[in-house]
């Protein structure tokens, strides 16, 4: 079984590093979201830079990088410590990519793929408050912010077996946005419909 987490591990990090917001800007021809824009390589960035449709299709493919492995590794009977373990695997793939020089986005969409085996309800609830937050806000790392911090709670109360791995997740991506709350305090972060390139998410 040990062997078996471990290659689990590994897959969803090879996995997540797989950038879809940079193959798709290419396909699509759009600048580079690593050098443009806020400079994060996510659905959100996308959506300035190239509109709806190009940041649809990095959401899907972001939410997809967690989904499949940890959904993957519940199947095949992996404990629940270790299933978090595998979705941080994932996330950290798409936070320092092995196959883009290891920069990375927020991994938010990956994380809430990883979330999504824990059942539809869980997934649900975590979409409502995304878009409640922006519709009410207008901003996306907020929104993203308070979503995952009430992550844990939602699954306490839905499956308490997961509480664990999801608050570990949680933790990870609440970190990777502390630039998000300093801009926020300072009242300098940009919203999610400001297409101006000087902007950082």
């Amino acid at each position: 079984m040990t062997l078996l987490i471990g290659f689990m591990m590994l897959a969803a990090y090879l996995c997540g590093s797989i950038s879809s917001a940079v193959l798709v800007s290419k396909l699509f021809r759009l600048p580079d979201p690593r050098l443009h824009g806020s400079g994060n390589p996510g659905a959100t960035n996308v959506l300035r830079l190239g509109g709806k449709l190009p940041a649809v299709l990095v959401l899907v493919f972001d939410v997809l990088k967690g989904t499949v492995p940890v959904w993957g590794s519940y199947f095949l009977q992996i404990e629940p410590l270790y299933l978090g373990l595998i979705a941080i695997c994932a996330c950290l793939g798409h936070i320092f990519p092995l196959f883009f020089g290891f920069k990375g986005g927020k991994a938010v969409a990956t994380a809430f793929g990883t979330m999504m085996p824990i059942g539809l309800d869980l997934a649900g609830l975590l979409i409502a408050s995304w878009i409640l937050l922006v519709a009410l806000t207008g901003y996306s790392s907020l929104a993203a912010i308070v979503t995952v911090g009430l992550a844990p709670l939602f699954t306490w109360f839905i499956k308490p077996l997961y509480t664990l791995p999801v608050l570990m997740l949680s933790i990870l991506i609440i970190l990777r946005h502390r630039e998000n709350v300093v801009r926020l305090w300072r009242g300098k972060e940009s919203k999610v419909w400001d297409k101006s390139k000087r902007i950082r998410e």
